[in-house]
């Protein structure tokens, strides 16, 4: 038997596979699909304090080497989801890290107190800064250090290990990475999407609702491992 257990910061997991943030969903989508008891760890859509409705439809388009979402973190709570979903993940087995979201410093100090609560199968908070917000100079969290730290450093009311979800977006990436470790990141987690637009070449119009989104897929790759590299 090959041991293929990982540490991530102050947790031990059983394997080093894990789905991202956002691809499937808050609760047993997968389950389907897969066993999620054999995934390392199931981490969730970033879930905010209050309940949201994301961004006006359309949300998705297909690039040639990936896809741009503008979802806009679209989700039912953390309080709606440790009530009426976290039962489910937990009767499935799996080893879940909750990963929130915020528009000011005190919205993720709040989610992470509602986490206070969860079961000891929330092995780990991941804490999205990619987020744009409605303090300092209106730009995302994860491209300033001192905002950043600030996030992680207030949301340690969650009680248990915090992942810091950077955004390849700023070159100041390295920068917030200690800054986070500083006040008590565990670990990061690199990376969010990239920037992106299409326009609709009929309506002169952009192709999602929101304007822009977040490109993935595997034309970022590089982009992801020149930020691990650095």
């Amino acid at each position: 038997m090959v041991d293929t257990r990982v540490r991530v910061g102050a947790v031990e997991l059983a394997n080093p596979v894990m789905c991202a943030s956002g691809t499937a969903g808050y609760g047993t989508e997968l389950a389907s699909y897969l066993d999620l008891s054999a995934l390392g760890a199931f981490v969730t859509k970033s879930l905010a304090a209050f309940e949201w409705a994301g961004n006006p439809a359309p949300r998705l388009h297909p690039t040639p080497e990936g896809m741009l979402n503008a979802v806009g973190l679209q989700g039912p709570g953390v309080a709606h989801w440790l009530d009426r979903v976290l039962p489910q993940l937990v009767a499935a087995g799996a080893t879940i890290v909750c990963s929130i979201w915020g528009r000011t410093v005190e919205e993720y100090r709040r989610a992470a107190e509602l986490l206070a609560a969860a079961p000891a199968d929330v092995v780990a908070v991941e804490v999205n800064l990619s987020c744009p917000n409605l303090e300092g100079r209106g730009s995302i969290f994860a491209h300033d250090p001192e905002l950043s730290a600030a996030v992680v450093e207030a949301t340690a009311v969650c009680g248990r290990p915090r992942w810091a979800k950077l955004s390849p977006n700023t070159d100041r990436i390295v920068e917030v990475a200690a800054a986070v470790r500083d006040v008590g990141a565990d670990a990061v987690t690199l990376v969010n999407t990239l920037l992106g637009m299409v326009i609709d070449p009929t309506t002169l119009r952009p192709a999602l609702g929101a304007g822009g989104g977040g490109l993935s897929g595997c034309a970022i790759h590089p982009v992801a491992v020149r930020a691990v590299h650095d």
